[in-house]
């Protein structure tokens, strides 16, 4: 289980530093790691990252940094889209949601590269309350389908359509992923229900109790650490990721779906 607590570790540091990352860290580690089933590994997902990305916005909140308005205008419209996508989920495979998930990370590798579009926030009047709160419907329909707290989508989207400074973008992400989360784990509560699963409350603990450490080291070394490098190598870290979760998915994917499976299965011989 080494392997395990390092990556609750690497979950909570994650988060701590760069707002972003963990649900992308947890749910391969619960389920190539621990064993756990998708679904399974999914819901625990968003229990664990919203505890820890609570516990990580505490520092952000006694500094001033976090935008009451985004986590208003994003952070509720993303509650309703996270429940939303949670229920969607029912419908799709376990590897389905981590191909997707895996299509996600490469989304969010080629934006932490892009970082001098992301460091630098949107000059003028702030954007529309209308569309910040579109932009978190949509983004918490995604995350709650795949089971991610979306931090690498919500910390782009509010340093360059809400016009937030880094920091103040990351502490703000925080508290949204924590409100999103919650409401995507009580929907995924019904998904396990109906497909007789049930969550591992051991793991669930000690990755939260790992993982508020991490989150906690994290913001300390946010504040030293340059945020470029980190984002550059969270990428690198992503791309990796995302090629090993393909790999282990796609293969199944496609046997599911090949015409040939189907022909060789119906032509038994007699």
């Amino acid at each position: 289980m080494i392997w395990a607590f390092a990556g609750a570790l690497a979950v909570g540091l994650s988060l701590g530093v760069l707002g972003s990352g963990g649900s992308i860290l947890t749910v391969p580690v619960l389920t190539y790691v621990v064993g756990q089933d998708e679904k399974v590994a999914i819901a625990s997902s968003l229990l664990i990252v919203g505890v820890i990305s609570l516990v990580a916005a505490i520092p952000y909140g006694i500094k001033r940094n976090l935008d009451a308005r985004s986590v208003l205008l994003f952070g509720l419209p993303g509650m309703a889209g996270s429940y939303m996508g949670a229920a969607l989920s029912a419908f799709a495979s376990g590897g389905f949601q981590l191909t997707f998930l895996a299509g996600l990370m490469l989304v969010a590798a080629v934006i932490m590269f892009r970082d001098k579009k992301v460091a630098e926030p949107t000059a003028g009047a702030k954007r529309s309350a209308i569309k910040i709160a579109l932009d978190g419907l949509i983004v918490g329909a995604i995350t709650g389908f795949v089971g991610v707290g979306g931090g690498f989508l919500i910390v782009p989207a509010l340093v360059l359509l809400g016009g937030l400074p880094m920091s103040k973008a990351v502490g703000t992400s925080l508290v949204i992923i924590a409100l999103k989360s919650s409401t995507g784990f009580v929907k995924h509560l019904d998904v396990l229900a109906e497909a007789d699963l049930e969550l591992d409350w051991q793991v669930i603990g000690t990755f939260c109790a790992i993982g508020v450490v991490g989150s906690l080291l994290g913001s300390a070394l946010g504040s030293r650490a340059s945020q470029a490098s980190l984002r550059r190598g969270f990428a690198v870290f992503l791309l990796l990721m995302a090629s090993y979760v393909v790999y282990r998915n796609a293969p199944a994917l496609f046997e599911a779906t090949s015409p040939q499976t189907s022909s060789e299965s119906s032509a038994d011989p007699v």
